[in-house]
């Protein structure tokens, strides 16, 4: 790779071992399941023999055991940055469902009245800036070589819309961002050129509870 080439991996953390379906968004506590771990060590396989040299992640339990694998693979100690993490929630421990979910109470009906903030968490443009940033710190670290970035659904979906130059608000059941999938952005320079996506642990788990 050239010295004015970078690639910036973001890796969804795997499969959480979560039975009550709660939204557990940064409550501390939630782990990988044993096909969690699985599939990180899917993403770990995939990721093998690329010229890494910069491996950071969120915070998040599920997402520093994702990237155990990845660090044996590498040989690379794990550096945790916050702005990795998953965006702060109104509804955190609670189901989120009309049923007997948190939306059958009037109470919290009014942290949706604006989905394009969205109003019941954390504003999609700072999860934009915060994961600009961590990127473009891991471009510069790694520069002319490759840096993994452990994340979560939401922040990586938001870092891919940006780069496509949609607007951030959107259909959360429409995210392209499955569990230890891999979303990979190219910098020549410090610009992204170009963006692809991998689901090394396969399809179609890829909408979870608090992910």
């Amino acid at each position: 790779m050239s010295e004015n080439t970078t690639v910036v991996h973001l890796v969804r953390h795997g499969e959480v071992e979560n039975p009550q379906r709660v939204l557990y968004g940064r409550i501390p506590g939630f782990h990988l399941s044993a096909d969690g771990r699985v599939m990180a060590k899917a993403a770990a396989d995939f990721l093998a023999g690329r010229d890494v040299t910069v491996l950071r992640s969120s915070p998040l339990e599920r997402a520093l055991e994702t990237a155990e694998p990845i660090a044996a693979q590498f040989g690379l100690e794990v550096v945790v940055d916050e702005r990795l993490i998953e965006p702060w929630n109104h509804f955190e421990g609670m189901t989120f469902g009309v049923g007997d979910g948190s939306l059958r109470k009037p109470s919290h009906w009014m942290y949706l009245r604006n989905p394009f903030r969205p109003s019941w968490g954390e504003p999609y443009a700072e999860v934009a800036a915060r994961m600009g940033a961590a990127m473009s710190d891991a471009r510069i670290a790694a520069s002319g070589h490759e840096a993994i970035l452990v994340s979560h659904q939401l922040p990586i979906w938001i870092a891919r819309r940006c780069f496509d130059g949609r607007r951030l608000w959107h259909d959360p059941r429409r995210r392209q961002c499955a569990l230890a999938s891999v979303t990979s952005f190219t910098y020549r320079g410090d610009q992204i050129v170009a963006a692809s996506y991998e689901e090394p642990a396969g399809a179609g788990r890829g909408q979870v509870a608090g992910a």
